[in-house]
């Protein structure tokens, strides 16, 4: 291998630096808002607030996360997130595990319909009327049931699925092993990166979910984080926040909305780290065969 000549070193270090630059200016709005969310009133209302927070506190983070309802639609979000990903990591792998194999009967006709799906929809109005008939409407299970299964992640995972060797599978059967047995005791425990990433991949999706619980949670006691963050967002003072006279007084609007904003987001990123590592490795291998 050749050794790198002194415009490939600046071609890379030209590289390195946009895509620095570039990373910096995506954590700009990011770090706005954690600034807003630890600063004084004065400086939010003036506008001087920039990429650094101007008279640190404590006070607005502290009125978030101790707050009844907020810390309520926290639970709402991370029970939806939770049996979300399991049922639709769970569903999804059952449904790609027979299409992974090649002698199933109407195996193509099965995946076309699977692809239709992805590619067209009732619509906003159909999907409801169907919510609705099934009394599903103000129940939690509007959130998780019509997203169960994303054909794209069923794709991924049966492509993975159809890169295990074959051999393993015979070995089980000649053992007496039966269909679910396979599942459960050899494919799931191999296929560790790619449901690692598919499970992200949903979980990101159950947590940020917003316009689902828009459409069918009335009550307050049943609203997941993202619709409480948007109530907050959308009101013009804090009058609505269940606020003391005191904390009208000590909290600024705006900070409790840039602190609900990075209270909402710091569990995904507590989680996302540590399943990193599987994104590339998982969907690669699953789109590879043999």
């Amino acid at each position: 291998m050749r050794s790198k000549t002194i415009g490939d070193r600046a071609l890379d270090t030209f590289i390195y630096v946009v895509l620095v630059c570039m990373g910096l200016m995506t954590l700009l709005p990011f770090a706005n808002v954690l600034s807003k969310s630890v600063s004084q009133e004065w400086a939010i209302v003036s506008g001087k607030v920039g990429i650094y927070p101007i008279g640190f506190q404590l006070d607005t983070m502290r009125y978030v996360v101790t707050n009844h309802q907020f810390l309520h639609s926290l639970y709402i979000s991370g029970l939806v997130t939770v049996i979300g990903t399991l049922g639709s990591l769970l569903v999804t792998a059952m449904t790609a595990y027979p299409l992974s194999k090649r002698e199933l009967p109407g195996m193509g006709v099965l995946i076309v319909l699977f692809i239709f799906t992805m590619m067209f929809n009732g619509g906003i109005i159909p999907n409801y009327l169907l919510i609705r008939q099934l009394h599903l409407i103000d129940n939690l299970g509007a959130l998780i049931l019509p997203v169960l299964v994303s054909v794209f992640n069923m794709l991924v995972i049966k492509s993975y699925f159809e890169s295990l060797p074959v051999s393993l599978e015979e070995s089980a059967k000649l053992e007496g092993a039966r269909n679910y047995t396979i599942l459960f005791r050899i494919v799931l425990p191999l296929s560790g990166p790619v449901l690692a990433t598919i499970g992200l991949f949903y979980a990101v999706y159950y947590w940020n979910d917003y316009f689902n619980p828009m459409i069918y949670i009335n009550s307050t006691s049943l609203k997941p984080l993202q619709l409480y963050l948007q109530d907050i967002v959308m009101n013009a003072d804090t009058s609505s926040l269940n606020q003391s006279a005191d904390d009208l007084m000590n909290v600024p609007a705006e900070g409790v909305r840039a602190a609900t904003v990075i209270a909402s987001t710091i569990p995904i990123l507590l989680v996302y780290p540590f399943l990193q590592k599987y994104f590339i490795k998982g969907v690669l291998i699953g789109s590879v065969k043999g």
